[in-house]
């Protein structure tokens, strides 16, 4: 997109009522002067966390999943793994989910 397309959409939003004059204000010089957008420019912000995760190699018990998802959340590791642990115990989907997160996940 365009600095020029991008502008005429921060204005909609002011016109809508979504950015007040400062934010415009502010977005507008942002772009201007050439600076990255919120969230590095690739993409929404849950899906550069994504692209960050990684099972950990030093917090690690059985794949590295917990301490993976520790440091993307910044929730402690055994707080995740007493919700997998939970999760296991209403059906499996905990073990099905640490299986497919260790598998698909690559580590650090």
């Amino acid at each position: 997109m365009s600095i020029a397309e991008e502008i005429h959409r921060l204005d909609e939003l002011r016109a809508r009522g979504v950015l007040s004059e400062a934010e415009f204000q502010q977005a507008k010089a942002r772009l201007l002067s050439g600076a990255a957008p919120v969230g590095g420019g690739t993409g929404a912000p849950a899906v550069e966390v994504l692209n960050r995760f990684r099972r950990s190699r030093s917090d690690s018990w059985i794949g590295g999943v917990c301490g993976g998802l520790a440091l993307i959340t910044g929730l402690e590791s055994w707080i995740w793994r007493l919700i997998f642990a939970v999760m296991f115990l209403f059906g499996g989907a905990g073990a099905l989910l640490y299986i497919l997160l260790w598998v698909f996940v690559p580590s650090d």
